[in-house]
């Protein structure tokens, strides 16, 4: 037995597992709690500095939940801080991040077609995107912007569109998706960690201190967080997107980014208008599914081709002539025992080793080699021609038979 494979794989098992779950504890609360402040009502009674109360019910049980305005008069004995869920989705998030496309740079960042890097320029290129999105972002929510939630909601966007038309041109469109999805995640820890606790913590000083808190820390902070609720649903997108070249490998894959951000925005703004009783805009349905039929169209247009597939080969295709393709140009990293050197199993447990099991994944084949010539990753690692794509889209299309 490979114990060091056991345990590497059971270790990119637990490490995804805590994202997933730090994940949706953090995208519960930070939904809940939006939900929670625009749902609150001015009502008479209400003690003093109370902004608005929501009568909620859940579980059976009854509650009755009240926000102040600024902060109560003193500090309760028993405060319950939200931040760790947001850490948690980093740290494992970050660390999935260099796990496999940072220590992978040449499979899975790179595309040679696209920019020929080496990896250590690929993974510098990663991270500077982090740290400097960050930075941009954070300095137009300090400039002028920051008084102006349009104007800095109409610029933020532009910027993330920006960085997701440059990714394409310089990663491949699956690094390019997941490098755009690791930027928006960082922006939202960083309003947790470098904005949002900052302020509660500045005014939980001024109550230990007898001082009144300052106003303006938890506007800010409430600004950064309607950030996040914005941004959540494309971060999901995002990030669970590698597994659907049809998403990642278009030759339109910046303006599907562009789109998922709209979509995103469009769930949003209903959830939230409806909360604040400002009505129900339906209208933001139509107009969501109307971008998600625009990203089924454009994911119909190959990266380099122009069309949804190559022609048909000119002759009949048998199936010898598939398995010679498959065997040479995909089976190193496709098989029970991949020889294809930092792969130690199947991608996604597909093994194209055998016959039968090639035309098990006929459909897949098609999608990741033909349709959106995603495979082989790296930019063509293993030279698949267009004449061999050829062959695969008319055996595929002749029905994928096995003679």
């Amino acid at each position: 037995m490979d114990w060091q494979i056991l345990f590497t794989e059971w270790a990119d098992f637990l490490i995804r597992w805590v994202h997933v779950i730090a994940g949706v504890c953090w995208i519960g609360s930070s939904f809940y709690f939006v939900h929670l402040d625009l749902s609150l009502r001015k009502r008479e009674g209400l003690p003093e500095g109370v902004g608005g109360e929501a009568w909620q019910v859940h579980g059976g049980g009854f509650y009755n939940m009240m926000k102040y305005t600024v902060a109560p008069s003193h500090l309760p004995r028993e405060l319950t801080w939200f931040k760790w869920e947001a850490y948690w989705t980093f740290i494992s998030g970050f660390t999935l991040l260099c796990w496999h496309y940072y220590a992978h740079a040449e499979l899975y960042l790179i595309d040679k077609t696209v920019m020929d890097l080496t990896s250590t320029q690929a993974i510098a290129i990663g991270i500077g995107v982090l740290v400097l999105g960050w930075v941009i972002y954070d300095f137009l929510c300090r400039s002028k912007l920051g008084d102006n939630d349009l104007a800095l909601g109409v610029v933020g966007f532009a910027f993330l569109v920006a960085i997701a038309f440059g990714l394409t041109k310089v990663f491949s469109g699956r690094g390019a998706f997941i490098q755009l999805g690791a930027l928006i995640g960082t922006i939202m820890v960083a309003n947790v960690a470098m904005n949002i606790m900052p302020n509660q913590k500045k005014t939980v000083a001024a109550l230990i201190a007898g001082q009144p808190p300052n106003p303006a820390y938890g506007k800010t902070a409430k600004s950064r967080s309607l950030h996040n609720n914005y941004l959540t649903l494309p971060v999901i997108f995002l990030m669970v997107s590698n597994h659907y070249p049809l998403a990642f490998a278009s030759k339109w894959n910046w303006l599907i980014a562009t789109l998922v951000m709209v979509i995103g925005g469009l769930i949003r703004h209903f959830f939230n208008s409806e909360h604040a009783g400002k009505g129900s805009p339906w209208w933001t349905w139509v107009a969501a599914a109307a971008c998600f039929l625009g990203i089924v169209l454009l994911s119909g247009v190959s990266r380099e081709n122009g069309g949804a597939s190559l022609a048909p080969a000119p002759a009949a295709v048998k199936f010898a002539q598939v398995e010679e393709i498959v065997t040479s140009r995909c089976s190193m990293c496709h098989a029970a025992e991949p020889v294809w050197d930092g792969v130690p199993v199947p991608p996604k447990g597909v093994m194209l080793d055998t016959p039968q099991r090639i035309r098990l994944h006929a459909q897949q084949i098609y999608v990741q080699s033909v349709m959106t010539r995603a495979m082989p990753p790296g930019g063509n690692v293993t030279e698949l021609s267009d004449e061999d794509r050829k062959v695969l889209a008319a055996w595929v299309q002749g029905g994928a038979a096995l003679q």
